[in-house]
């Protein structure tokens, strides 16, 4: 999920509220390096139409004029890294698809979100929708993840969705989370780089003068991927 299109109706509230990250995606994008997946919360943009009404241009009140944001870009439902020396595979999707809930009918749980749950959230109440909010649909949706792994010649796969950073052993199944973007102090995600992957933080800390700093924490790896293709495993063996 990018863009968060459930709760806000249109666009242009996300983009006045965060155009500074947009502008620095932009920057990604000019050179090539921007890959977007779509997850249920901006589903919309698997039709180009969308893409190209929220993310083509934006209006720039200084010039008075639009200028091109991403233009021609395109959304993919996964993708699959490839190393270029060993040609091992990485397969990268949301996640939603083991959530029939999230993935076949994501436009009842807009409904649902926008007209229910976002007010009720004000008298604590939770989606329970949301695989990130209600633990055992999360259990559910990666025991399917994983099946779908097992049954796919264990390809490691990256998910999101539920928000709940994995990090398997070798061996194990290569089922990896790269956890979650919106917590209030910190933010997880996967690196991969050397051949490695290894799941990070980063979060606000306090020097010894008083004064903020963004850190880069390890919370597991690194581990070489060629590991990860060593063993077949099984999904009785695995842990949930």
């Amino acid at each position: 999920d990018g863009d968060e299109l459930w709760e806000n109706i249109e666009f242009e509230d996300l983009f006045e509220a965060h155009k500074n990250v947009y502008l620095q995606m932009r920057n990604f994008y000019m050179g090539n390096r921007l890959h977007m997946i779509w997850g249920n919360h901006d589903m919309v943009y698997k039709d180009p139409a969308s893409v190209r009404k929220n993310l083509g241009s934006y209006f720039d009140p200084i010039d008075e004029k639009d200028k091109p944001l991403f233009p021609d870009l395109a959304f993919h439902e996964a993708l699959i890294l490839k190393h270029r020396d060993t040609g091992q595979e990485i397969f990268l999707l949301h996640g939603h698809q083991a959530d029939w809930w999230n993935y076949t009918f994501w436009r009842w749980g807009r409904f649902l979100v926008r007209v229910l749950w976002k007010p009720l959230q004000v008298w604590g109440i939770a989606d329970p929708t949301s695989p990130a909010k209600n633990y055992k649909e999360l259990i559910k949706v990666e025991r399917r993840i994983k099946k779908w792994i097992l049954e796919n010649n264990s390809i490691l796969t990256i998910s999101g969705h539920t928000h709940r950073p994995r990090f398997p052993n070798p061996g194990e199944i290569p089922f990896f989370n790269d956890g979650s973007c919106v917590h209030p102090r910190s933010i997880t995600g996967i690196e991969i780089s050397g051949g490695e992957i290894t799941l990070i933080k980063w979060h606000i800390s306090t020097k010894e003068d008083g004064t903020l700093q963004i850190v880069r924490v390890i919370l597991e790896g690194p581990k070489k991927l060629k590991e990860y293709h060593k063993k077949r495993p099984s999904l009785r063996s695995s842990p949930t």
